[in-house]
């Protein structure tokens, strides 16, 4: 690295740039800091529930759309972009009792890689500076309206899928940014280039996105298999296929993913087991054996009763009849979000042995909302016997 300080703003700007694809960033911009463009759209999207149960976007509202109260101090923002992309495609059609978890998924977790990258980063910033520089590292987890930011710095455009989409990389990149108290060289933002495409709402299966760059997250695949801890409202259920973390597809059927490049980082590759795994074996996983499994991963946002939850439900759209007996013992789980969610998955598959069980869990189940999930699953089953 050159240790002689840049005489200028835009020498400067220029060097961090480079120090950041030196890291392995895909995308770098810088811009002011200064409320996001679209502070506003956020907070009336907060305000028609679409958020669903994010608290936490309601609790950090302000600090969102008004980065001057996180960071009083800084400047400028660096915006960065690290690809993720790998060359494994969705399956063609159903592979038998296999789910699908979002490829961002498939890899360590990107938080610690970025974040670490990010802090490397500064310290290159006060190198080239020779002088000392303050600075504040955010990836996904910290209030900022990231997609808007990199927006503002020239990363892309926020497309109709409210993902972030850049004319060169697509849409398969992690975020982040680096607040500075330095004064820098900023760059231009991208303008949208979506045009009349609607290809990403068409192809939603829950119909998740109220219209172009609006998402009800309540509807969104990704926000019921990571985010809502609760139970699955039952006519949405069957619209979720086999996902069970996560979903890709308005990120699939984007044009600019067609041929997005793929990554060279090694930490994102897929882990063995992760990409169009095998469902039935997850069922038997206790909370050590998840943690182990998952160590290190994303997945363990979804923690083992949200995750299970996903697996039962995507069994039972799968109409698998071979998951019945996994499906039998996890009735018997300590999770009562678990044996629901079983119960419903039995129902929906419709198989006749497992009457019985479920009525006898049936009886003896002291959670309310499972018991309803059981005695729904019984009327199912019952149901379909009337019709043979």
């Amino acid at each position: 690295m050159n240790s002689i300080a840049p005489s200028n703003e835009a020498e400067l700007s220029s060097r961090i740039k480079e120090e950041a694809q030196r890291l392995g960033f895909a995308l770098v911009g810088i811009s002011p800091v200064a409320p996001p463009r679209h502070e506003q759209f956020f907070a009336q999207w907060l305000r028609a529930g679409f958020a669903g149960k994010l608290d936490y976007m309601q609790r950090t509202e302000l600090l969102r759309r008004d980065p001057a109260q996180l960071v009083p101090w800084a400047v400028s923002v660096i915006s960065v972009g690290l690809n993720y992309n790998t060359d494994h495609r969705r399956p063609a059609g159903r592979a038998r009792n296999t789910g699908w978890i979002s490829r961002y998924a498939w890899g360590d977790d990107y938080h610690s890689v970025m974040h670490q990258r990010l802090e490397s980063l500064l310290d290159r910033i006060h190198a080239i500076n020779g002088s000392p520089v303050q600075g504040k590292a955010f990836v996904d987890s910290g209030p900022v309206l990231e997609r808007d930011v990199a927006g503002i710095a020239g990363l892309g455009w926020i497309g109709k899928n409210t993902h972030l989409i850049s004319p060169k990389e697509g849409s398969w990149f992690f975020l982040g940014e680096l607040f500075v108290d330095l004064s820098l060289a900023y760059d231009r933002p991208i303008r949208d280039r979506c045009g009349r495409c609607e290809l990403c709402i068409k192809a939603c299966p829950t119909g998740a996105f109220v219209g172009p760059y609006i998402l009800d997250a309540r509807r969104c695949i990704s926000y019921l298999t990571i985010e809502l801890k609760g139970w699955i409202p039952r006519a949405l259920r069957p619209l979720i296929g086999n996902h069970i973390f996560g979903c890709d597809i308005c990120q699939e059927i984007c044009p600019y993913n067609a041929k997005a490049p793929t990554s060279s980082e090694p930490a994102f590759a897929p882990r063995a087991g992760l990409y169009a795994p095998q469902l039935i074996p997850f069922l038997a996983l206790d909370e050590k054996e998840f943690r182990q499994r998952f160590s290190g991963s994303p997945v363990l946002r979804a923690k083992r009763r949200g995750f299970l939850r996903n697996v039962a439900v995507a069994l039972g759209n799968l109409r698998s009849t071979t998951a019945v007996p996994a499906l039998i013992g996890a009735l018997r789980d300590q999770e009562a979000l678990i044996r629901g969610h079983a119960a419903w998955a039995l129902g929906e598959i419709g198989n006749r042995d497992a009457t019985a069980h479920l009525e006898r869990a049936f009886r003896s189940e002291q959670d309310s909302e499972a018991r309803d999930e059981m005695g729904a699953a019984i009327a199912a089953l019952n149901a379909t016997d009337g019709d043979a």
